[in-house]
């Protein structure tokens, strides 16, 4: 079964804001190494459409540093599934994934490969939740935000992680890579059926990244938005 991925941007005082988050170099290159162990990426209709305007090529008018390129050419071509009740259609190399949100995933782990990647807030939850991803990346920047939002807000139940590799970039930021301890132990996942009936997910309002937002748009698996 193909493991699901979950990596984001986060400050030490724990904001997810993207626009909070110093783009650089290094982070840029680690998003691609990231998203290159992905066979495909979900995303929810937020994110979706937040990374679709900020990477989709044409590149926009003045460019952007030679060293986002790499990134926008990994992430405009990656596979991508989208987890929308609004979208009718997309066509980003994407398809809609409609019906069970759970059944809908379990199924795309389930067909061979070498993982996938979830990006975002609300969908990851809603997918911790369920218990279906399998590892965690919190890539941590020195850097104190001063406001939220922050990660998990609503999760009905802790869940513990097992510490599985650190990676320090150059800039200082601390990618820290945790598998749930119940897996890293050898136990089952969590009881999906419990939780499955809690578990909604309603497309919220449409946001566009502003100027200057776009190098901001990047983590561990190449998303970061303060929405799904």
């Amino acid at each position: 079964m193909r493991p699901l991925r979950y990596s984001i941007n986060i400050t030490l005082d724990g904001c997810i804001d993207h626009r909070a988050i110093p783009a650089d170099e290094a982070l840029h290159r680690h998003a691609v190494e990231t998203l290159e162990r992905a066979d495909a990426l979900i995303f929810g209709r937020v994110t979706y459409e937040l990374m679709e305007s900020a990477w989709r090529p044409p590149t926009p008018q003045g460019g952007w540093p030679d060293w986002m390129d790499s990134f926008a050419q990994t992430i405009d071509a990656a596979k991508k599934y989208v987890v929308s009740s609004t979208l009718d259609q997309v066509d980003w190399n994407a398809e809609l994934l409609r019906g069970d949100l759970g059944e809908a995933v379990t199924r795309l782990k389930e067909e061979p490969g070498e993982g996938l990647a979830v990006a975002g807030v609300q969908l990851p939850l809603a997918l911790t939740e369920l218990g279906l991803i399998d590892e965690y990346e919190f890539v941590v920047h020195p850097r104190l935000a001063g406001h939220g939002p922050t990660l998990f807000a609503g999760l009905s139940n802790h869940v513990d992680l097992l510490l599985v590799d650190r990676l320090e970039l150059d800039s200082g930021a601390v990618a820290m890579r945790y598998e749930p301890r119940r897996w890293a132990s050898g136990g089952l996942p969590p009881d999906r059926s419990a939780v499955s009936r809690r578990v909604t997910l309603q497309d919220p309002p449409k946001t566009r990244p502003g100027p200057g937002d776009r190098s901001g748009l990047s983590s561990g698996c190449g998303i970061q938005s303060h929405s799904t």
